[in-house]
């Protein structure tokens, strides 16, 4: 990887990393703290957005620099599989599977969905 290319996925990174923290702690405060829906919220959209730009990428192109930038950086720091790997094996070991399971079940059919829906609607 060139030393540009490093900078795209650093800056993208950045960007992600702060947003992924305000919406985290907006989310707190404003939903409380019983169920993580910081992350869901970040997984979700973040997910959403990877299918546009997935979409615009295969319709129009894209250079390399904007595809490391908003898809290895931004989004891959903005979005947070560590943090939902954590999140659902913290209710697992506090004794709440529901949650758990909930938390599993919203992240893999909301974020998936919101991939292939956005990617549909720009290719087709």
């Amino acid at each position: 990887m060139m030393p540009a290319e490093m900078l795209c996925v650093a800056a993208g990174g950045a960007l992600g990393a702060l947003c992924r923290h305000r919406v985290s702690l907006w989310c707190a405060d404003r939903f409380g703290k019983a169920f993580p829906y910081g992350t869901l919220l970040v997984n979700v959209s973040g997910s959403l957005l990877m299918g546009l730009l997935a979409g615009c990428w295969q319709r129009w192109g894209t250079s390399s620099a904007a595809a490391l930038f908003a898809g290895a950086g931004f989004l891959g720091a903005l979005t947070t599989f560590s943090t939902f790997s954590m999140d659902t094996f913290a209710a697992f070991h506090d004794g709440h599977p529901a949650k758990a399971l909930l938390n599993m079940a919203l992240h893999t059919a909301l974020c998936l969905t919101a991939t292939a829906a956005a990617y549909f609607l720009i290719v087709v």
